[in-house]
């Protein structure tokens, strides 16, 4: 059975491509990054959605040095996670070189276990302004890892997926859905609480996607804001 990576940080999105890499045919292996987040109980969903799927193998990597750095809201106490509303604009919420340094090291684990995929559950339609979200971002990485792996180099295919890219999340929660992705496990919210809060951009992202999917959102909410 050929193996893929999944970068699974315990919410919908990167949940969602644990589901369609198993419908895929792949082996599993997640690995989860626990970067000093605000929003910590994501890792403990993280292990609930890998025991749901059986894996072998979960992996849980340290970065703490991107707390240590800040400059995010969701790794500096100093800076409030925003409820106003989605913008268009890079929000606070940017972890600075975040997905670059996931698909390195998942790119290093695959290479290692000799997996061929590598799952990272990005979308550049419902998202947050985010810059390494987007369809260039995941080009250039793949080019390096083409020239700048032993893989690579020689010839052995070592593939970024992302199945999300280009779909809205109520496209992502009914694919999810039909593929019976746990969402009562996982959670989006910023804020961290045993709740989710309803106001930050990923809550409200996440709602108006199981609204306009016409879906209930299996997890508990502080407020509802649509």
């Amino acid at each position: 059975m050929a193996k893929a990576v999944v970068i699974l940080s315990g919410g919908l999105d990167s949940t969602t491509c644990m589901g369609i890499a198993q419908h895929a045919g792949y082996e599993l292996f997640p690995i989860t990054f626990d970067y000093g987040q605000r929003h910590r109980i994501e890792l403990e969903c993280a292990k609930k959605v890998a025991a749901h799927y059986g894996v072998r193998d979960h992996r849980i990597v340290s970065l703490d040095f991107l707390r240590q750095i800040g400059g995010s809201a969701l790794t500096d106490d100093a800076i409030d996670v925003p409820t106003s509303g989605v913008s268009r604009d890079i929000p606070v919420t940017y972890v600075p070189g975040r997905n670059l340094l996931f698909l390195s090291i998942a790119a290093s684990y695959a290479e290692v276990i000799e997996a061929t995929a590598i799952y990272i559950g990005v979308n550049a339609l419902d998202y947050s302004g985010y810059p390494d979200c987007r369809p260039e971002f995941i080009e250039g990485v793949q080019h390096v890892l083409r020239i700048g792996t032993k893989a690579g180099v020689e010839g052995r295919s070592m593939q970024i997926e992302t199945p999300l890219l280009h779909w809205s999340k109520a496209e992502i929660i009914r694919n999810g859905l039909a593929l019976n992705v746990p969402y009562e496990l996982t959670t989006s919210c910023y804020q961290g609480g045993e709740e989710a809060c309803g106001e930050c951009d990923s809550c409200r992202l996440r709602l108006k996607g199981f609204a306009e999917a016409g879906a209930r959102d299996p997890i508990p909410y502080r407020v509802s804001v649509g």
